[in-house]
């Protein structure tokens, strides 16, 4: 069916894809009916499945859409920057945005990957294993101490650190203080750029202590990660 714009100016396939995100960060998947979607958007809950075969498919979307996102995103930036430290940057920078402009999908991949079908969960967790490996390419060319084959398995877990540190952004950023909110935190860029520098710091930490002490290389990896894009 086409992708008509709805009475908010957005495709009516995109309003219903963010109303759904809302409603399953806040309440849950199994806590969200298709008639509370449909009402969101404002058409009948049997309207929504000429745009997704149900609830499970919106999910599917969800994840495996903003996997795809972030790993396709990440390959333009690093391939477009001018060397490892800019094209790490890059990559920080894309996914502190993400973090900061999407944290219902943020929410949604702590939370929700188990409630994905067998197939599409395979799916995202192969997409995140590209984008874990690509930040970790990365960071062995942007930080030297890295780059031998002993200290691969630190780089991984400095990778799955940072992008537990920036997927906390939903817990830790809080509306805009202007708006009273008792949860209020730092404002957009300000945290956007406490974010990127936490990520070097964290990094830059990491490669000075694998340097100082080249037996912490002997550690294995964690295949576990946190949220979006951390998860092995």
């Amino acid at each position: 069916m086409p992708n008509v714009p709805s009475a908010s100016g957005l495709p009516r396939r995109d309003q219903i894809r963010r109303e759904a995100a809302r409603l399953f960060a806040a309440r849950g998947f199994l806590g969200v009916g298709v008639d509370e979607i449909g009402k969101a958007v404002g058409i009948s809950g049997p309207g929504l499945y000429r745009h997704f075969a149900g609830k499970d498919a919106m999910l599917a979307d969800l994840l495996v859409g903003i996997s795809e996102r972030l790993l396709e995103e990440g390959r333009r930036r690093a391939g477009g920057s001018e060397g490892p430290t800019a094209a790490l940057d890059a990559l920080i920078g894309g996914h502190v945005d993400f973090a900061l402009d999407d944290r219902d999908l943020i929410t949604l991949h702590d939370r929700e990957l188990l409630n994905l079908r067998e197939e599409d969960r395979r799916t995202v967790r192969r997409l995140q294993r590209a984008y874990v490996e690509l930040w970790v390419e990365v960071v062995r060319q942007a930080y030297p101490p890295f780059a031998v084959p002993t200290a691969e398995p630190v780089a991984r877990a400095a990778v799955h650190a940072v992008f537990g540190l920036i997927n906390s952004t939903p817990h830790s950023h809080g509306p805009n203080p202007a708006q009273g909110d008792e949860r209020a935190g730092l404002a957009r860029d300000a945290m956007a750029a406490l974010l990127h520098d936490l990520a070097h710091g964290a990094f830059s930490a990491a490669a000075v202590a694998v340097a100082a002490d080249p037996t912490r290389s002997d550690v294995e990896a964690t295949e576990a990660g946190s949220g979006a894009g951390a998860s092995a």
